[in-house]
């Protein structure tokens, strides 16, 4: 028999202790990310000792319950209780570090939609690296389920059962939340002292804060553009059209951007034969989110992907429709499986017609964890264009792969293997330029070159440059060489090429023809964990986990904060109310 004020107390304190285990390995798994002193640590551990103390006491709520209601048979009740909340700290404590090492954002909510579609973890890493993970998260629920059980006695004694289930139900409802956590430093730091759990849980409420729109919060207007243009840039208004989009291949690999000099020395000889947009922004993260900002003209949102939610899809504008209304046919080159977050069906809904995957290759050709590697794929793409009618007029994509984890690729010019990946697919795009020039095709033909998104190599989301991306118009239907300098995001390219197409975008409400007369020049851009809202006057960073602007070297501009917050709520309204 033991004490019942002593039994929660001592669980209280194995659930503290296991929190603060917690935290010091994901302070050591993601060394590489933030080196951390043991001052830092320590202040870590005491910024986040709030919240784990509320986590605890709403962890403990049921077990106080049972206390409360019973006074024997409490092992019969509680032991089961134990290891499902073992193995729950456990999955949750073990999947946000190893999340934050490839996303480095806490784990949310967001993380479950790529979960229901493993191809991308299982394509990325090892059976052995996903093995030493699992022994970890079992360390984990040994460290929590072993001594939660052990201090569990059949009966307790004392008469006051009720107080500890009235105090943790006080503790449990305190206004401690996770911008609590939030330090006047490295934002790893907050990362690091916020408690997963809690993290997780108040994901889920996300969607719901952001849907809510203030009076007169209504960022529409503000995208708003004329079919106008104040400069001509093709030599037709019906060029056939390719995209070519980059995996991962933000501005940290193009020098011309100020990125590293020479990972991508094709892009750089390309880049004075077609017009170069150097300040151009990918608005998302990923590249379910990245595609639909391109092919749709739609802006991003930190928790929900339009991809994957085949709901929105009639919601959704598509670039692909536009066209084919004037007579084109489209089609799509990715050379893997297009199964990962639906791709598959939103690009049939968005009126692709030819959607070529990997079942347009043989097995041979196949011969990587992805898929068919790049300069495969570029072949393909060759031929396709060369086999089509010299009348035809079309729009095709050939989506890269080879720029991604696990980076094993058939070439080998630089040491560092994630470089090298990009120098490969840099190669791959060179081959297939030089090979369309000898094509007829490419008198009338407009190469578009886009990242889908950055990646993060050596530099974090609350660096700008993260989103900041080459955009490189080619070929014969470009006017003359030139070098833009608009602002403009990602979501402006479907309004942008149709205005220079004579082609209407009135349909589109996030992409705006960033070449008329009342464009006004900013970016947006989302993470799940924060958003950029970047503009002439300069930029501002928002945190959405610690609910705080991210200092970036400058005082934080309201008004600015205050139109990203805007656009943050009308985007939620937008897709909940069409």
């Amino acid at each position: 028999m033991r004490d019942t004020f002593q039994y929660i107390l001592s669980l209280l304190i194995l659930l503290l202790a296991i929190f603060a285990i917690g935290k010091g390995v994901f302070v050591w798994y993601n060394s590489d990310i933030e080196a951390v002193t043991w001052s830092q640590f320590f202040s870590i551990w005491w910024h986040g000792l709030l919240l784990d103390l509320r986590t605890s006491a709403i962890l403990l709520l049921f077990p106080a319950l049972v206390i409360a209601l019973m006074k024997r048979g409490l092992r019969r009740v509680l032991v089961p209780y134990f290891v499902l909340l073992a193995i729950a700290i456990a999955v949750i404590t073990v999947a946000d570090l190893v999340m934050y090492e490839f996303w480095e954002f806490k784990l949310s909510s967001v993380h479950l939609d790529y979960a229901a579609s493993p191809e991308g973890t299982t394509n990325s890493a090892s059976v052995g690296f996903l093995a030493i993970r699992a022994l970890l998260a079992l360390g984990f629920i040994l460290a929590a389920a072993v001594p939660a059980i052990g201090l569990t006695p059949k009966r307790l004694e004392g008469r006051r059962r009720h107080w500890p289930l009235i105090l943790l139900a006080i503790l449990a409802i305190a206004p401690i939340r996770v911008s609590t956590c939030y330090h006047r430093g490295p934002l790893f730091l907050s990362h690091a002292a916020t408690n997963p759990v809690f993290r997780f849980a108040d994901s889920f409420h996300d969607e719901s804060r952001y849907r809510a729109l203030p009076a007169g919060c209504d960022a529409i207007a503000t995208f708003k553009t004329s079919d106008e243009i104040t400069d001509s840039l093709l030599t037709t208004d019906r060029p056939n059209i390719l995209f070519i989009m980059l995996e991962s291949f933000g501005g940290k690999f193009v020098k011309e951007l100020g990125g590293l000099p020479d990972v991508a020395p094709n892009l750089s000889r390309l880049i004075p034969e077609g017009i170069f947009f150097d300040q151009y922004y990918s608005n998302s993260f990923r590249t379910d989110r990245g595609t639909v900002c391109a092919y749709s003209g739609w802006t991003s949102y930190p928790t929900v992907s339009p991809m994957k939610e085949v709901s929105l899809h009639p919601t959704l504008t598509s670039l692909p429709r536009s066209l084919r209304s004037a007579g084109y046919q489209t089609g799509y080159l990715y050379a893997g499986a297009m199964t990962n977050m639906g791709k598959y069906q939103y690009l049939a809904d968005m009126d692709f017609e030819s959607l070529m995957d990997e079942t347009y290759f043989t097995r041979d050709e196949l011969d990587t964890s992805w898929g068919a590697n790049d300069s495969t794929a570029a072949m393909k793409m060759y031929k396709t264009i060369a086999e089509v009618r010299p009348e035809a007029q079309w729009m095709m994509v050939w989506q890269t792969i080879s720029s991604h984890e696990p980076w094993d690729v058939p070439y080998h010019r630089l040491e560092d293997k994630r470089l090298n990946a990009f120098a490969y697919t840099d190669q791959c795009l060179g081959n297939l330029v030089d090979s369309l020039k000898t094509l007829p095709v490419w008198d009338k033909l407009l190469v578009i070159v886009i990242p889908d998104h950055g990646f993060l190599y050596k530099q974090t989301y609350d660096e700008s440059e993260f989103f900041h991306s080459p955009m490189l118009w080619l070929g014969g239907a470009v006017k003359e060489p030139k070098r833009m300098s608009v602002l403009m995001n990602q979501s402006d390219i479907a309004a942008t090429l149709l205005a220079q197409m004579g082609l209407p975008h009135n349909d589109y409400p996030w992409s705006r023809n960033v070449f008329s007369p009342d464009y006004t020049p900013f970016v947006y851009c989302t993470y799940p964990a924060g958003l950029l809202y970047k503009d002439a006057t300069g930029e501002t960073l928002y945190d959405l986990t610690a609910e705080t602007p991210i200092p970036v070297g400058e005082p934080v501009d309201s008004l600015r904060l205050q139109k990203a917050i805007n656009i943050l709520h009308t985007s939620y309204s937008l897709i909940h109310n069409p």
